[in-house]
């Protein structure tokens, strides 16, 4: 990571550059000899909001990441205390109010997953702290008098992201997140040595009120970066699936969904996706750019764009059967998956629960199903060759499903056309 006089080796701030992951910087010379000298420590918050991340979280993870692999040394601060205030930054409404449990639940619930993209130990690797240290047994009157007389009204008014929800309102609580933010980068970096904070460009303001705190409060040398806000080319929301949003819990997004969405990325957008969200090599990725120019529908950016960032988020084995199911429900041919995996891959799919039936006839399972809308358009659909049972085609309308045709005991799959599936479990 470093040489042998103390020098780090690589130039993370170039190589940030070179992945369009900069958007702001302050002092940007000052940091980049700070950064060649020395290991810096440096920090990004996440606040508890929910039970897990999501893949918009994931690009400033990435960015530590990047940190660390340079040699430096990041702290994963989780919102324990400023997650029960709500940030208004990049908001038009205020947060609801969580209660202290769910709040505690949810911060170890993200601590937990940053321990997957960091290296954490004691000597030389990342931390992991909650504000709620600090902020939990803090007075209102040490706040008031020691933290926020360093702030002017005018001064916050001036932020954008208290400017912008004025027009709508904003409550004295959201208003003091500013406040808060800035006080956790004055304690690491008191307490901790830390001298860089990172964050999202939606942050930036929270970002250099926290600096000003610093050097109103004698801290000292600290610098400011962040990311540019991810974007898609058609216009639509980076993060967001037909079914939601794009979670890294494996249970609230499964692997092979998780798959999907980068292998479904656009052409316009897969090389900046290479860039922001994989490791891969400089090289590399040209050579999928020039694939990409020559070869588009063979989607090999895609595949591989899809393949590093499951690989990273989940694991190679679920990598692995995120692949099989893929090519599974290509070919149609379902009967090869594990039981997890049929129902990992229809998690999304109509499903129907058929109770007390040891035989069912085709046509009426397409009606209890909801895979055709009537026994006319069921028996039509059968004679055409447009319905198939666990991939295979069924031509005959008097067809009648015992148990033998369950896959693992209890599950049909139904398909209509090429890509209508439906899930009916038997208890």
């Amino acid at each position: 990571m470093t040489t042998g006089n103390g020098k780090i080796n690589v130039d993370v701030l170039e190589e940030l550059e070179y992945r369009g992951l900069i958007q702001q910087v302050t002092h940007r010379e000052e940091l980049q000899k700070k950064l060649d000298s020395e290991a810096v420590k440096l920090y990004c918050g996440f606040d508890p909001t929910a039970d897990s991340l999501h893949i918009g979280h994931l690009l400033p993870i990435l960015i530590l990441r990047h940190f660390q692999r340079a040699g430096h040394r990041p702290i994963a601060l989780v919102g324990g205390g400023t997650g029960l205030i709500g940030d208004p930054s990049g908001r038009t409404t205020e947060r609801s109010l969580n209660s202290d449990d769910t709040v505690a639940a949810w911060t170890n619930a993200l601590k937990g997953q940053l321990s997957r993209f960091l290296e954490f130990s004691e000597e030389s690797g990342a931390k992991l702290v909650s504000n709620y240290e600090w902020l939990g047994p803090m007075d209102i009157i040490t706040f008031l008098r020691d933290i926020g007389k360093n702030f002017t009204v005018n001064y916050m008014l001036a932020k954008d992201s208290v400017d912008s929800r004025l027009a709508n309102g904003i409550s004295f609580t959201e208003f003091s997140y500013m406040i808060l933010q800035s006080y956790d980068f004055y304690k690491l970096h008191t307490d901790h040595g830390c001298s860089l904070q990172i964050g999202g460009s939606d942050q930036w303001g929270n970002i250099t009120a926290g600096l000003d705190l610093i050097g109103k409060m004698g801290g000292g040398e600290a610098f400011g970066l962040t990311v540019p806000l991810v974007t898609k080319s058609d216009g639509k929301k980076f993060g967001k699936s037909e079914s939601g949003a794009v979670w890294l819990d494996r249970s609230k997004t499964s692997v092979y969904a998780f798959y999907q969405f980068w292998i479904n990325t656009d052409d316009n957008d897969v090389i900046k996706f290479l860039k922001y969200f994989t490791f891969l090599s400089r090289e590399h990725i040209a050579e999928l750019e020039q694939a990409l120019a020559e070869r588009p529908e063979k989607r090999e950016a895609q595949r591989e764009l899809a393949r590093d960032v499951t690989r990273l988020v989940h694991g190679e084995e679920a990598l692995v059967s995120a692949e099989k199911i893929t090519q599974a429900l290509f070919s149609g041919d379902v009967t090869q998956l594990s039981e997890d995996e049929l129902v990992e891959a229809l998690r999304d799919m109509p499903t129907t629960v058929v109770t007390g039936e040891s035989e069912t006839p085709l046509l009426d399972l397409l009606i209890t199903a909801q895979a055709a809308p009537s026994r006319r358009q069921g028996r039509q659909d059968i004679e055409s060759g447009a319905v198939y049972v666990n991939g295979e085609r069924q031509t005959a309308v008097d067809l009648v499903l015992t148990p033998e045709h369950r896959l693992h005991g209890k599950y049909v799959v139904l398909r209509r056309g090429k890509k209508n599936y439906f899930l009916v479990k038997f208890e």
